[in-house]
């Protein structure tokens, strides 16, 4: 273990060097999008970079970033993983087994199971979510654990600063190897591992605590990877696919060695370039936009105070002595004998041009961060449902490889994750036979709002030509056109991608015996109208007679 232990500590070492160029981008982010962190990327995110409770913003004028940010977060929150329905389904891989009435139940529990978990409050998965989406935006990464809770049954999520992780791509490009470093102090150490797992030094340490305090702190190592020699017919750690390291860096010690069935971590990339690691985000695009308009905002607010309260400029004759700013002041010498002032201001520049060359810049920020783009629905509500749609699919057309990352790398990987460990603990349900004999097989079928954004071009194109055909249609008085349009296959995809709540509305064996009714309705209408007609044709016969 001695050997792995120093192999560890200068990877880490070598990982820290690699990424400080990324480490400055990050750093500049922070002091403008999120204070609290300044310091955590130069000091590796293990030194206390700040005071608790300390402002680090007070040197910057604009938070127009920072806003933006918050607001970028929330919207992905709310277009990729909804806590207002079910955001994404299980299905079978195998097509034949979609119409299994056995193999579609089973689905239904597992992912209804799944949100359970996912869901409880002890879990707080919306609460580390957020935080991902949040260092997605200002750093173009986020990271999360995902595992089992201590003593109970379930799922527990984590995120992890970006300052604490480090990690490695396979030939594929996927993530399978994570170090992450923290800081604990001595009696931390001791209630996280136990002071068997520990060097002499912080379990004396820990000791002490009570009496002299528990100030210092040890540097901890995290190390997640795939095992080389993993076999699957053993049950021990060597039966896990990835291998567990946790390391004491100073003093260093190996402390507990352990594994994993599937990779714990979950990273999330905004965009990724060719070649890089690590993914860049909307702040670092618009970075200079950022920095500018802090600067036209320090610059406007300067000339802002000089219009409010200006300087004065004066002749010097001799007789104007002293000057009041006072209310109601009388100044003696402030105007000639013709009644010339002899006090002006001094002219200040143009405070609206400033305003505008902000809003520019304010504009480029909103935009980088999808602002402009979500809210385009909330300034423009009196629209057409084909005006809607068409919104949808400009805003699915942009949003879409954004969308695709995030569901392939990130949402993907976590719910397998979560399938796992739920599997691991016996909480699924019985997988039907014919399922596990075609190898248990699943895909995932996203149905969140922003999955729904990206289906909109169908409905759109479908409703351009319905559109066109009923202005034919009108123009020429004849609904042949329509009959081209089979709306029981379209209104149902329409439905849902407009979001129209299940509940809301009716399945096709409901709008069958709607549909029988209303022409049972229209058949008793047309014998009674029949009847009626055939009454009055009856009582005009003697009438007719007596006319003869």
């Amino acid at each position: 273990m001695s050997e792995k232990l120093q192999f560890f500590v200068k990877t880490l070492e070598q990982l820290r060097v690699e990424r400080g160029n990324w480490n400055a981008q990050w750093e500049e982010a922070a002091a403008r999008l999120m204070p609290m962190h300044v310091g955590a990327f130069t000091s590796h995110g293990l030194q206390p970079h700040n005071t608790p409770g300390l402002k680090n913003h007070q040197k910057y004028f604009d938070a127009t970033a920072a806003l933006a940010n918050q607001r970028f977060a929330a919207v992905m929150e709310s277009l990729s993983t909804p806590q207002s329905g079910t955001w994404h389904r299980l299905v079978p891989s195998d097509k034949t087994l979609k119409k299994n009435r056995q193999v579609r139940q089973f689905f239904d529990d597992v992912n209804e199971l799944l949100f359970s978990y996912r869901y409880r409050p002890a879990a707080n998965f919306v609460g580390n979510i957020q935080k991902a989406y949040v260092g997605l935006g200002a750093y173009g990464n986020g990271v999360m654990y995902v595992d089992q809770p201590e003593g109970s049954p379930g799922l527990r999520y984590r995120d992890i600063a970006l300052a604490e992780a480090y990690f490695l791509e396979n030939h594929a490009g996927v993530v399978d190897t994570m170090y992450r470093t923290w800081r604990l102090t001595a009696r931390q150490a001791v209630q996280r591992f136990g002071a068997d797992s520990l060097p002499q030094q912080i379990v004396e340490q820990a000791q002490q605590a009570g009496r002299d305090g528990d100030q210092n702190k040890f540097e901890f190592l995290h190390v997640v990877m795939p095992r080389e020699d993993w076999s699957p017919v053993r049950v021990d750690a060597l039966g896990k696919r990835f291998a567990s390291f946790y390391l004491c860096v100073t003093p260093q010690h190996a402390v507990r060695e352990g594994g994993y069935d599937s990779f714990p971590f979950v990273v999330a990339r905004y965009t990724q370039a060719s070649g890089e690691l690590y993914g860049r985000g909307p702040a670092q695009w618009v970075l200079p936009s950022i920095k500018l308009l802090d600067e036209q905002k320090k610059t406007v607010l300067k000339q802002g105070h000089r219009v409010v309260d200006p300087v004065l400029l004066a002749y010097d004759d001799g007789v104007l002595d002293g000057f009041s700013l006072r209310a109601g002041a009388i100044n003696k010498g402030g105007v000639s004998a013709e009644g010339r002032p002899l006090v002006h201001t001094l002219p200040t520049g143009n405070v609206a041009l400033g305003d505008k060359m902000m809003e520019m810049e304010r504009q480029v920020i909103n935009d980088a961060f999808l602002i402009t783009l979500f809210q385009i629905l909330v300034d423009t509500p009196q629209m057409t449902a084909t005006e809607v749609l068409e919104r949808a699919r400009e805003k699915g057309l942009l949003i879409a490889p954004t969308a695709g990352r995030i569901q392939a790398e990130f949402l993907g990987p976590l719910i397998e994750r979560e399938l796992d460990l739920l599997l691991a603990q016996g909480l699924l349900p019985p997988m039907p036979a014919i399922l596990r004999k075609s190898g248990g097989e699943y895909k995932i079928e996203y149905d969140s709002p922003m999955s729904r954004m990206q289906r909109a071009e169908k409905a759109a194109g479908f409703m351009r030509a319905l559109d066109q055909a009923a202005n034919y249609a009108k123009m020429t008085n004849d609904l042949a056109p329509l009959d081209f349009f089979n709306f029981d296959t379209a209104m149902p995809e329409i439905l849902d991608i407009n979001a129209a709540p299940v509940a809301w509305t009716r399945t096709i064996d409901e709008v069958n015996a709607v549909r029988a009714q209303r022409a049972e309705q229209q058949q008793q209408q047309q014998m009674m109208q029949n009847a009626g007609g055939l009454a009055q044709a009856m009582k005009a016969v003697p009438e007719l007679a007596k006319g003869q």
